[in-house]
């Protein structure tokens, strides 16, 4: 066999067994890691999964949507009002937990639809400034309808039920490993990044994916070569719904409450920033800014000690989540400056330059 077809061979078994490395160690970790870490991983999950969808929506197809938040409220207290039984005196229908994380979904997706029309005749700021709207309607609803969420102080979150293994905090020995409901959630955390991330990559590399950079590379050309251009931006705009409305439905499940103050215009924020960082467009771009953005917090939080400048908040110095904000916020500006490609991007283009017949 010619060297020509033995280094792209080699190439293609190092990352099926890293792939395969890295899968194992995923589902090995909930029998080493404690609670923290743990949660903090899901965290990481339910990011992931909404930027992938924002990603759709921004780097892929070229509408700025600054109204991520709404959808992954949406989500969230979507499957609370489902999945409730209104013991706690708020709006419940007490349906199975499993069908209520479905229909959270779709209705999310219902309300991406009723924006579709207005997001097919806006365009850059203008469509950015009209998705922020829905942000403030959202927290305006949050607050003041009472008996769906639960106003101010928000709502408990019923625990997932699947296949006759509730989701729980009950602990489930797996083993010698006693499971808790971070344990558990891990591995539903898994599937639904996993699943979410092969059919967004198989929506990019196919024909809508073409259609998708053509609108956002010249929305006019599309339209002229034959491309339904509006039709294409409506049903980008409703599975990028779906997407923050699953990641809502997984952040409420691991939160155990849901609280308005959660799904504010930082949310939104934060989420361009995981894409922009990642790199726009890109599957792995869209997960590894969202694993960046969500865990700084969280290790600035756990490790506030022996960080100088950073404190607890209210004890002086820089409080962790705001430190965060100015070290993505630092990282956005210099991925725009030098890495316009993002995080993946510029992985990319170093293994290309340094194996170029690998690529061809």
């Amino acid at each position: 066999m010619s060297e020509a077809l033995v280094k792209p061979l080699r190439a293609v078994r190092s990352r099926t067994y890293a792939g395969a490395a890295g899968a194992g160690i995923l589902l090995a970790l909930p029998f080493y890691l404690d609670r923290f870490w743990l949660q903090t991983g899901l965290f990481a999950m339910a990011a992931a999964i909404g930027a992938i969808g924002i990603n759709l929506l921004t780097g892929a197809t070229g509408q700025l949507s600054m109204g991520h938040a709404f959808f992954l409220a949406v989500g969230a207290y979507g499957y609370c009002v489902f999945a409730a039984d209104g013991g706690d005196g708020l709006t419940g229908l007490g349906l199975p937990t499993w069908l209520a994380a479905v229909l959270a979904v779709l209705v999310a997706g219902v309300a991406g639809g009723l924006f579709s029309p207005i997001s097919g005749r806006l365009s850059g700021a203008y469509l950015g400034i009209a998705t922020l709207a829905l942000v403030f309607i959202g927290q305006h609803v949050m607050f003041n309808a009472h008996d769906l969420t639960g106003g101010a102080n928000g709502r408990d979150v019923p625990p997932l039920s699947l296949f006759g293994l509730t989701f729980d905090d009950r602990e489930l020995l797996v083993a010698a490993v006693p499971f808790g409901s971070a344990e558990k959630l891990w591995y539903a955390g898994l599937v639904l990044l996993a699943a979410g991330a092969l059919f967004a990559r198989g929506v990019l590399r196919g024909r809508p994916g073409r259609a998708m950079n053509a609108i956002r590379d010249h929305r006019i050309a599309a339209g002229v070569l034959g491309v339904p251009v509006a039709r294409h931006r409506a049903a980008v705009f409703v599975l990028s719904s779906m997407y923050a409305g699953l990641a809502g439905v997984l952040l409420a499940l691991v939160f155990q409450r849901t609280v308005p103050d959660y799904f504010g215009i930082t949310l939104s924020l934060e989420y361009l920033a995981m894409i922009v960082i990642g790199g726009l467009g890109s599957v792995s771009g869209a997960v590894a800014g969202a694993v960046f953005v969500s865990l700084l917090p969280q290790l600035l939080t756990r490790y506030s000690d022996a960080l100088p400048l950073v404190s607890a908040p209210g004890t002086g110095g820089v409080a962790p989540g705001e430190a965060s904000r100015y070290l993505y916020g630092a990282a956005v500006v210099l991925v725009v400056l030098f890495l316009p490609g993002g995080l993946v991007g510029t992985a990319v283009r170093r293994r290309v330059t340094t194996h170029p017949r690998e690529e061809r």
